[in-house]
């Protein structure tokens, strides 16, 4: 109710303006006033996923809180899990501004950002004042200037810095907007990656006496043959979940967009499609072997629900948010916590 009041207003700033502003707002919000009636009195609907207990399967995407700012407020919505990030070794302020922009009428935003980010120092102190008590995923990736071969060595000092303060650890390679990141997704690349991930979790894990699951985060934009080959490096790497996806760079279905030229990344309504044939795929090749989260063209709760249905065992939402604001959290539990009864009394 009160998002659909401020959103006008929010709408009348540039995207990158109206996307802080609701941000800090957080702050200075009373926390019964984020959460609304409706996720005050949905059950829970608990599922396991990753060795890991969710209240419900609907989760909030990085990159809406980069820096962990922001994440005690936002788990207020309702969500069963949050994730924060992506965060780099170093600080860095990303592409040039403007670098988000809003298709409205396609209930998408196009974003350049380019892992802007305070650095990992600031978001583990961010952390250690949590009191969200859902689950907390920390999203890690490579600083623009470290050079793709030493790209391992950025993910293993986050890895090492967030371990004992995160539920799960997810790995990004596959913005569009760190040049060359994507490449990481294939072949040897993708396999120095995940063995030096894998070494250093289990070291992590007998260092701190507790074993954090760690997911990687893949582009929809990958043909089905690559789809392929990451799973089969995922299962030979023990890799514990796998997030699909991120941005799409593809402009299908904006075409006519005044913004459609702008470089960057596509997500919201135009995605759902290209997200849910990756989701398929992924779910296809791996056989319930390791779980997939699906994230990606989320706007309404029959969205959450097509991403399960075609094979994800939790779902993340971000662009959704924007245009529908925390009422879509609510709409996505109610769907997929009807769809879970019909199902126990069918």
């Amino acid at each position: 109710m009160i998002y659909s009041l401020v959103k006008p207003l929010l709408f009348r700033l540039p995207a990158e303006s109206s996307h802080n502003l609701a941000l800090k707002s957080l702050r200075y919000t009373p926390a019964w006033l984020l959460k609304s009636r409706a996720s005050a009195t949905l059950p829970d609907q608990p599922v396991e996923v990753m060795g890991l207990k969710f209240a419900n399967p609907v989760g909030l995407a990085a990159g809406l809180d980069k820096n962990a700012d922001y994440f005690n407020a936002l788990g207020q919505f309702g969500f069963g899990f949050v994730e924060v990030g992506s965060i780099t070794p170093r600080p860095q302020p990303g592409n040039p501004k403007p670098r988000m922009f809003r298709l409205t009428s396609d209930n998408a935003v196009i974003n350049r950002m380019g892992f802007n980010n305070k650095g990992v120092d600031h978001l583990v102190a961010q952390v250690q004042r949590r009191s969200y008590r859902g689950i907390l995923g920390i999203n890690i990736g490579k600083n623009l200037t470290t050079p793709l071969e030493q790209a391992h060595e950025d993910y293993q000092h986050c890895m090492n810095q967030v371990y004992q303060h995160a539920d799960y650890i997810t790995v990004n390679i596959s913005s569009p907007n760190t040049p060359g990141l994507r490449d990481l997704q294939l072949g040897e690349s993708l396999s120095i990656l995940l063995k030096t991930l894998k070494s250093t979790q289990q070291a992590l894990a007998d260092k701190h006496g507790k074993y954090v699951p760690v997911a990687v985060k893949i582009s929809p934009d990958m043909a089905f043959e690559d789809i392929d080959g990451f799973c089969d490096a995922a299962r030979r790497h023990n890799i514990d979940g796998i997030i699909a996806g991120n941005t799409t760079s593809t402009r299908a279905g904006v075409e006519q967009s005044v913004h459609a030229n702008e470089a960057g990344g596509l997500s919201g309504q135009p995605l759902t499609e290209r997200a849910r044939n990756t989701i398929a795929r992924l779910a296809q090749r791996l056989q319930g072997e390791i779980p997939i989260i699906g994230c990606g063209g989320i706007s309404s709760g029959d969205d959450a629900l097509g991403h399960l249905q075609a094979g994800a065992d939790l779902v993340q939402i971000y662009t959704g948010l924007v245009f529908q604001g925390p009422a879509l959290v609510d709409d996505a539990r109610q769907t997929l916590l009807k769809e879970q009864k019909e199902i126990s009394h069918g």
